[in-house]
């Protein structure tokens, strides 16, 4: 059954306790080897933290601000950020459990993304930051209608919040889609 029809899935925002559960399903997703079991995995690029816990609990009271939670039969299997930022909204910290990517929750929860930015805060495009060096991430949301802007902003580099670099050419690309 795919997701798509499977009703046991649904959407719901995050609540303060849930903190705990995204920050394990974000760092599953992208460090470590369980991470390597889907294709987000950001393990050869950076080691150690992706988000912790006193961001992401900003992140849920943060006013404009909502993350997205997408459960199937009680259990967490996908999360993002959105956030409205004036006439656009801001789209992060997608992750979706390693073993199930592939399989339609990304789709589920990019399109809901856009539908709250579009419908419920008539936002006029979605932006997001992608390491640029992340070819089949950036194809797969070129595949869904966001284009490359050729604007960048640095990589954190000494900012152990944000992971500990492998390499030293990252950066971040700014991706838009207009809704």
């Amino acid at each position: 059954m795919s997701i798509a029809t499977d009703t046991a899935a649904r959407f719901r925002v995050a609540r303060a306790e849930d903190v705990d559960a995204i920050v394990a399903l974000v760092e599953s997703a992208y460090r470590g080897d369980v991470s390597r079991q889907g294709w987000t995995t950001e393990a050869d690029m950076l080691e150690g933290q992706r988000t912790d816990v006193p961001g992401v609990d900003a992140l849920i009271r943060k006013p404009e601000s909502r993350v997205l939670l997408i459960e199937r039969d009680g259990l967490l299997v996908a999360c993002a950020h959105v956030e409205r930022q004036g006439h656009a909204a801001y789209f992060g910290m997608f992750s979706v459990r390693p073993d199930l990517q592939g399989g339609g929750l990304g789709k589920l929860m990019l399109a809901e993304a856009e539908r709250i930015a579009r419908e419920e805060w008539t936002c006029r495009e979605l932006q997001m930051t992608v390491i640029s060096i992340r070819d089949v991430l950036i194809e797969w949301y070129e595949r869904r209608g966001y284009r490359r802007t050729g604007r960048y902003s640095p990589f954190p580099y000494g900012d152990e919040r944000f992971g500990i670099p492998k390499r030293d050419d990252l950066r971040f690309e700014y991706l838009v889609k207009t809704l």
